[in-house]
């Protein structure tokens, strides 16, 4: 076995003030409270909250305030993430830091899909973040909106990441969407996942952490949570050599896959249809975009093919049309009239209960008030 204790903090953020000192409390709550954890974890954009008008310098004080927190604590700390600008460019990244537990930043994760055609102006980053853990296991961060992209967990797990750290920001209605994403991320790739949202303006809550075989092992609501949860990365080991319940062994399985996908060739063509879609832009009241898009079909042979055929044609027997198969009955739903003579039919015998006048009470002769 080979434990280790992670904590998810779900929290209450600010859209307009500093959430640094509440996030330093809050972790002093936690490790008083669950002293055994090891690893910490806040949501996307935490400290500072969803405006990126607050963008800070790559090196600042926040940053340094987190890494005495953690080496207070002797924690791994990923105090969610926050906007960063490039001196250089000017450029502004939604940024994670990995604080280890001597107070030192050994990676830097920026975010690699913004939530566009909402987030503009925040720049996408294109280096994965992997990094281990010593005598436990090797993980690997991304942020929101990267996980609906598969591509992204595919490049991690194939490095070896056992957990996928997942800080997210969704205040919006698909939500229940990306805790769905996250136990089919969970299972596609065999690997523990820590999903941390926040509160107010960072989100609705619904926090979650799933093991590789999309249990759902905490499920947070719409309040302030703290959940420390001790994984097991040997079963995640045990899970990708045997597959998942003794079953399927997914990541060997595209490992030995026969052929590669011609989709990730931009010059292939086969994403053809993709540039159909039109601009990547926020819909406006009583857009018609895409309703009518033209693709081209297949073609489609004359003749219809069925079973047998090509036996038939070996043996020099050229199928003539088919005919209609013949119903059951040949008068069957024709409107003429039989030749056949009616039979007479008999008196219609007495009526035993004859029917009520309606609104008459039986025997009565009276109306009823219904």
């Amino acid at each position: 076995m080979t434990p280790f204790a992670i904590a998810g903090v779900q929290m209450y953020v600010n859209a307009l003030h500093s959430n640094v000192d509440g996030m330093i409390q809050r972790l002093d709550i936690l490790m008083a409270r669950f002293p055994w954890t090891q690893m910490v974890l806040f949501s996307e954009l935490a400290p500072f909250g969803p405006l990126d008008r607050f963008a800070l310098p790559p090196e600042n004080e926040t940053i340094e305030q987190f890494q005495e927190a953690a080496r207070k604590h002797r924690v791994w700390l990923i105090p969610g993430s926050m906007f960063l600008k490039d001196p250089e460019d000017g450029r502004v990244y939604n940024t994670s830091v990995v604080i280890n537990p001597e107070g030192e930043i050994i990676r830097r994760y920026s975010k690699m899909f913004p939530f566009r055609p909402y987030e503009q102006g925040i720049a996408a980053g294109t280096d994965f973040c992997v990094f281990d853990v010593p005598d436990v296991g090797r993980f690997g961060l991304s942020i929101c909106y990267d996980i609906w992209f598969p591509e992204t967990t595919r490049q991690l797990t194939s490095q070896g990441v056992e957990v996928l750290l997942h800080p997210v920001l969704t205040g919006t209605t698909d939500r229940d969407a990306e805790l769905a994403i996250a136990r089919a991320t969970a299972a596609q790739f065999q690997c523990y996942i820590f999903d941390v949202n926040g509160l107010g303006a960072g989100g609705v809550g619904k926090s979650c952490v799933i093991d590789p075989t999309s249990m759902v092992l905490h499920q947070s609501a719409g309040q302030e949570d703290m959940f420390p949860i001790e994984v097991d990365l040997s079963m995640v080991r045990r899970q990708r050599e045997t597959g998942m319940k003794g079953l399927g062994q997914v990541l060997k399985s595209f490992r030995d896959r026969p052929t590669d996908f011609s989709v990730y060739d931009r010059n292939s063509g086969t994403d053809a249809y993709l540039k159909t879609l039109g601009p990547l832009e926020v819909p406006q009241q009583g857009t018609r975009a895409g309703l009518h898009v033209d693709v081209p079909a297949q073609s489609v042979a004359d003749a219809p093919i069925y079973k047998g055929q090509e036996a038939l044609e070996a043996m020099g027997h050229t199928p003539g049309p088919i005919a209609p198969e013949p119903m059951p009955n040949a008068t069957a739903g024709m409107a003429s009239a039989p030749t056949q003579a009616p039979i007479p039919a008999e008196p219609p015998a007495a009526t035993p209960n004859p029917p009520i006048k309606p609104g008459t009470l039986t025997g009565t002769g009276e109306t009823s008030s219904g």
